[in-house]
């Protein structure tokens, strides 16, 4: 059955790209620049992969549970729908309380070896565990202490600095995370910034500062072969609003000088993700925000500033984009815009079909020519090449 056939009773599984087959490329590949090698184990874009499954590789969802059996929805999107990757949260935001996928080591530990199994291809399993304020496997629960980046930045120690982030890499690792949505390289220009300054979650205003610091918190997770993922691009640290909640306007708040961060570690050859805000700058975009937009992401991400690594968006469930848009205006524009992978938590909203809505979605858009394969597979190659380099 054609992928794009798929209903939510079930689907017939896509042709194997197996993890022995993915995993003896990527050691033969070894870096990303020796791609081909490992796409000669897993199928390349050129036509040998399903447009379906190249699409699945470009979704991340998230799911309740703290073990899983065949009735999570997770399970067959893993599995049949051969997703790219899933997320993990200790609290779930839609019912307001705590357990949902994180409550101890042993547990969390058993969750992401069920997660693996699954997966014919190696599948990002990610948090956010930045430290401080926001981290998902908290030290109540059994998991090492954290501090805050803005404690790290305000002491200005490597040393330390090193020290916590080389923690929460070697955690992640430890408990089968691959994957950080974090360090955040916003500037703290707004220290009551609601989303930022006032979590304590941005190193420094000086962009000196949070490039050295986030540079440390690459170097110690990429030693624990843990995926990090720099936000939000392109700065939400001079925000008065949170887009979690609503629409976020940075017109006049806003300065080039939130993406030096940026400039400089992608210039060091350290970002390996970027993730996208949810906010308007007139001045770049006057119609849609940074995730859905081109001259953003296309225009000063990739071509100005020359990432071209995976772009990640911020949960496309957020209300910065649902009071503006609907759920298949987002997905489109997201992914013409330069976008890799489509983020939904299913947290703040709860849709048990995501997956074969997306999926099917996008297959439309390319059938109909509103989104070339060409972009998907730019989108896969570059996911690939990642898994590539993590998985080798």
């Amino acid at each position: 059955m054609e992928q794009s056939d798929q209903s939510s009773s079930g689907s017939t599984p896509l042709p194997p790209c197996s993890r022995r087959t993915f995993l003896k490329g990527a050691a033969l590949a070894g870096t990303v620049a020796a791609f081909p090698s490992l796409m000669a184990g897993c199928g390349s874009s050129s036509g040998d992969v399903p447009l379906e499954q190249k699409i699945a590789q470009m979704l991340m969802v998230g799911f309740r549970g703290l073990t899983l059996d065949d009735s999570n929805y997770i399970v067959r999107d893993i599995r049949d729908y051969r997703i790219g990757g899933t997320i993990l949260f200790d609290r779930d935001a839609k019912l307001k309380t705590y357990g949902r996928n994180i409550v101890s080591p042993e547990q969390l530990q058993g969750l992401t070896a069920q997660l693996r199994t699954l997966s014919a291809t190696p599948l990002f399993i990610a948090v956010d565990q930045e430290g401080g304020k926001i981290v998902r496997l908290k030290e109540s629960y059994g998991f090492p202490p954290t501090v805050s980046a803005q404690q790290l930045g305000t002491l200005n120690n490597p040393a330390v600095t090193r020290l916590y982030a080389d923690s929460i890499g070697a955690t992640l690792a430890t408990n089968g995370l691959n994957m950080n949505f974090a360090p955040v390289v916003d500037l703290n220009i707004n220290p009551q910034s609601p989303a930022i300054g006032a979590l304590e979650r941005s190193f420094s205003a000086d962009p000196s500062i949070v490039t050295n610091h986030a540079r440390i918190f690459v170097e110690t997770h990429d030693a624990n072969r843990v995926a990090t993922c720099f936000k939000h691009f392109p700065g939400h640290g001079s925000a008065t609003a949170d887009s979690h909640l609503g629409f976020v306007d940075v017109t006049d708040t806003w300065s080039a000088v939130e993406l030096e961060p940026y400039r400089n570690l992608i210039n060091a050859d350290k970002a390996r993700m970027v993730m996208t805000a949810h906010v308007f700058n007139r001045h770049i975009d006057p119609d849609l925000p940074a995730t859905l937009s081109q001259p953003f992401i296309t225009g000063i991400l990739r071509e100005q500033l020359g990432f071209n690594g995976v772009v990640v968006t911020d949960d496309l469930q957020m209300q910065g984009l649902t009071q503006f848009f609907d759920y298949k205006t987002i997905v489109e524009k997201s992914i013409l815009a330069g976008v890799d992978i489509i983020l939904v938590s299913n947290n703040l909203e709860y849709d048990p079909e995501i997956t074969p809505t997306t999926i099917n979605h996008v297959v439309d858009l390319v059938n109909s020519g509103r989104i070339s394969e060409q972009r998907i597979d730019q989108s896969y190659r570059r996911i690939m090449a990642l898994k590539g380099r993590l998985f080798a």
